[in-house]
């Protein structure tokens, strides 16, 4: 069957809701914190030249920019049809708004998000999502993006659960440029003028295109824009790891390379020295109506990325032994992080340990019309909860907040 026939099959037989492989991503600057549930032997699966896999990639239609030696439909989500798969991509390519819904469909002509696990062991190198204009200087798109932090995967914090972002307020754009035109002479010390923030389990934080930040060691859940747009200002990490030069200039155009005055443009200076940031960017889980009335129907649900009209997510969880119809205004993927049961004729369940190559029954992605429909979850333990991750994209009709 080609990839129009296994989209439609895949829908029709899902009644609306379709079955996601797991989608590895490695990175070769990052150590994998070992917290995403991969088989231990299988961390460096892809072998060392590639780095270890400390990204996994949910509802992805987004393919990974890692360099020349990016395989075959690396970071594309792959709906599984019986034993064969096709790529979301080609799926909302061919399906259109019977899959996303005509909203999107009509917008962006694309899924326009796309989350993930990130889970390293350090922090990363201090690094920059472009805004629109620069990341179309590249033929790319700017990228938003937010943190979750569950505490299901995060029984340690690593070796810095802080995150850094943008400057001391007190900070000027001549020290900021000092650092960037010292890279390539040892470390640029970059960490000197930022500020770190303490990172919390169960809260997040909203992360907006042109702020430099540094992502602390939790496993974070990271609802974004479809992009992998990025440039790394750091030059040497934790005194012990050094980044390529070719990272500071990743996603510039040829005629700016060398420019530190570019790289300096890229940089939404007034965000960066906010002394406001924090109360601005961070985000407790909120529910989604009153919680007592959630509770008597079975479940409790939290908006857990809100600031940012790109895309939200939400946090569901369904009491133990319970049954309830959940619905939505628009599409959305989800990651089971808790618990077992089916959500409407599918099995639902949380791994505790997946091979590289492994299908599972934890991620999902879901129609708009089959969403706005309900889905219908029954939790088939008596003791435990289903806790499930949902990702959306842009402009959620339902997110609005008091």
């Amino acid at each position: 069957m080609n990839a129009k026939q296994l989209a439609e099959l895949a829908l029709e037989q899902g009644q609306g809701v379709v079955r996601l492989a797991p989608n590895w991503v490695p990175r070769s600057f990052c150590i994998p914190g070992r917290r995403i549930k991969l088989h231990p032997d299988d961390y460096y699966a892809l072998g060392g030249e590639r780095g270890g896999i400390d990204e996994r990639w949910f509802a992805s239609t987004t393919p990974a920019d890692n360099g020349p030696l990016t395989g075959l439909n690396e970071g594309l989500s792959m709906i599984v049809v019986g034993k064969e798969q096709v790529s979301l991509r080609d799926a909302v390519a061919e399906l259109k708004g019977a899959l996303i819904g005509d909203r999107l469909w009509n917008e962006y002509g694309r899924w326009p998000m796309y989350s993930k696990f990130f889970d390293n062991q350090s922090a990363l190198p201090h690094h920059i999502h472009h805004r629109e204009a620069h990341a179309a200087a590249v033929g790319q798109l700017g990228k938003p993006e937010a943190y979750f932090f569950p505490p299901q995967v995060n029984n340690h914090g690593g070796d810095f659960p802080y995150t850094f972002f943008g400057f001391q307020p007190h900070i000027t754009k001549a020290q900021a440029r000092q650092c960037l035109a010292s890279f390539t002479k040892g470390d640029n010390k970059i960490t000197n003028i930022s500020q770190a923030f303490k990172l919390e389990p169960g809260t997040g934080w909203d992360v907006p295109p042109g702020v430099l930040h540094a992502p602390g060691s939790l496993c974070t859940y990271e609802p974004q824009k479809a992009s992998d747009v990025f440039a790394m200002y750091q030059s040497v990490i934790d005194n012990r790891q050094v980044v390529p030069k070719e990272l500071l200039w990743k996603d510039t155009p040829k005629d700016k390379v060398g420019d530190v005055d570019y790289l300096m443009e890229v940089i939404d200076w007034e965000l960066n020295v906010d002394p406001s940031f924090a109360e601005k960017h961070f985000m407790r889980p909120v529910p989604v109506k009153d919680l007592a009335t959630m509770q008597a129907e079975g479940y409790v649900e939290n908006w857990i990325c809100y600031r940012s009209d790109a895309f939200s997510a939400k946090e569901l969880t369904v009491l133990p032994g319970r049954t309830v119809t959940i619905k939505d205004a628009a599409a959305y993927g989800f990651i089971m992080m808790q618990g077992y049961g089916t959500l409407n004729q599918w099995k639902i369940e949380t791994p505790a340990m997946i091979r590289f190559g492994q299908l599972t029954n934890d991620e999902f992605f879901v129609s708009e019309a089959a969403a706005k429909q309900g889905v219908k979850i029954t939790n088939l333990s008596d003791s435990d909860p289903i806790v499930m991750l949902k990702h959306f994209g842009p402009a959620n009709p339902d997110l609005v907040l008091a």
